[in-house]
């Protein structure tokens, strides 16, 4: 019975992963990718619902304590699996065009999902561990999709080295805290923790592991190539969903294992680490001419605004950075989707930036959404890339950090720079050639469009008087 109770409360999880069975039997009998793709999208959508309820539901433990239930776990779970569904819904119409449309990445996706969802509610170093590699070794095959192309070999190679490497950190970390403590559940090694230089030395490792799954400076060297030679969609669905349910777990570890600062002063080493990689993310996006390597970039320097939140070490600043993640996956799903599209009809190497020249008026909706995506990732009002921005950097400045917030506009406001490059190209920019550009499919464009809308609209939500988002996430922190 006890069981039962237990699979109720990850059953998000327990429905993604009976999809990614399903979707892999239908792939073994040779059946239409089509369905395949029907069966990853009405699991995801029923998980979707059921988290959604949890959201007001009540919070707790299972599986002995290996997982948290609500709060917390029940948010990141919700924009783990928003962030996945949108990018299964734009991939068919890209993968097709492409070839590589098959029930096979539908399955690798699920079961990627399924560790996700895992990392979300972790509330134990080996729940952290086993959910970090399911979700891991499904990206290495995903990555690596562009088989006869160097970029997707390189991709694939770099991130499975790369990732193993950093699994061996987070490994042997958890192996050093576990004799510290004698304990792997998060809130029992708390209990027993002391500044050891055991202790100290794995807690140390398993942040190197964290840091690498967000990307964050010096351990950001994988994400530029990786990002550039996988499928555009699959792009979206790493810098969407993988780093949203690595930022919960971090956020996790640092409230349940790690609360009390006489066990060692993470935060100083967070405030750094989240210095280095917002200046090093935004300096070397300047330099990009390929615009998934520029996105790339910027995803790193997103990851040292979120950071910023987490170096606040305060209810504030832990708000923040779950609304960012939720923001950051709406407008870089669809900014990822915008660009997938242009690459549908000039093929693989429609990712340099003089490409785009002209091409806001070929097809003005997309670069208006575009133009939108863009705008909100550079942190301007009133789309929902400033509110994220505001809410962090204001809990930096309320918990005394204020040269921490300051780096962190001043980073923000360089990014101007390279976003608007890009509508330049769009709009003020001639194009090379004349070319007729594809009509995007119905379910293709209006995903698109409805990430756009949210884009717009919770970037004015926290004024309206049906404000309640921020509300919502800031109750699981309440007493």
């Amino acid at each position: 019975m006890e069981i039962l109770q237990d699979l109720q409360t990850f059953l998000p999880g327990v429905i993604v992963a009976f999809a990614g069975l399903i979707a892999i039997m239908l792939e073994a009998f040779k059946k239409s990718a089509n369905l395949t793709f029907g069966v990853t999208i009405g699991g995801i959508s029923i998980a979707l619902l059921f988290t959604i309820q949890s959201l007001y539901g009540e919070t707790g433990t299972a599986f002995s304590g290996m997982i948290i239930y609500g709060g917390v776990g029940a948010f990141g779970s919700v924009v783990v699996l928003m962030g996945s569904l949108f990018c299964v819904t734009i991939s068919r119409d890209y993968l097709q065009d492409l070839d590589l449309h098959n029930g096979e990445v539908y399955g690798l996706m699920l079961f990627s999902i399924t560790g996700m969802l895992g990392l979300a509610v972790t509330n134990d170093l080996i729940t952290l561990f086993i959910s970090l590699e399911t979700m891991s070794i499904c990206l290495y095959v995903l990555a690596g999709l562009f088989k006869n192309e160097k970029i997707g070999a390189e991709a694939a190679l770099k991130y499975f080295l790369l990732g193993a490497f950093s699994t061996g950190f987070l490994l042997y970390g958890i192996a050093l805290i576990y004799g510290a403590t004698g304990a792997t559940n998060l809130e029992a090694v708390a209990a027993a923790a002391e500044p050891s230089l055991l202790f100290l030395a794995g807690t140390g490792l398993l942040l190197v592991g964290l840091f690498f799954k967000i990307a964050a400076v010096p351990f950001h060297m994988w994400t530029p190539d990786v990002y550039q030679g996988t499928p555009t969609t699959l792009t979206a669905f790493m810098a969407t969903a993988v780093k949203s349910a690595t930022f919960v777990a971090f956020i996790l570890v640092l409230t349940r294992m790690l609360p009390n600062s006489e066990i060692g002063d993470w935060q100083n080493v967070i405030r750094v680490v989240s210095i280095i990689t917002m200046i090093v993310g935004n300096l070397i996006a300047m330099a990009q001419d390929n615009v998934k390597r520029m996105l790339a970039y910027s995803s790193i320097a997103h990851a040292g605004y979120l950071l910023v939140g987490l170096a606040a070490g305060t209810e504030a600043g832990y708000t923040g950075v779950l609304y960012y993640l939720f923001a950051y996956t709406i407008m870089n799903a669809g900014a990822f989707g915008v660009i997938a599209y242009y690459e549908r009809n000039r093929g693989l190497d429609f990712t340099e930036i003089d490409s785009y020249a002209g091409l806001g008026f070929k097809v003005p909706v997309m670069g208006v959404m575009l133009s939108i995506f863009l705008f909100s990732l550079a942190g301007i009002p009133p789309m929902v890339g400033f509110i994220g921005k505001y809410y962090v950097f204001a809990a930096a400045v309320q918990a005394g950090l204020v040269p921490l917030a300051i780096i962190g506009v001043l980073a923000s406001a360089a990014s101007v720079y390279y976003y608007l490059r890009v509508m330049v190209y769009l709009y003020f920019k001639e194009p090379h050639k004349e070319y007729t550009m594809k009509t995007p499919g119905f379910m293709f464009k209006w995903t698109l469009i409805l990430l756009a809308v949210l884009t717009v609209y919770y970037g004015i939500e926290p004024v309206l008087p049906t404000s309640g988002l921020i509300e919502l996430i800031s109750s699981y922190y309440a007493g």
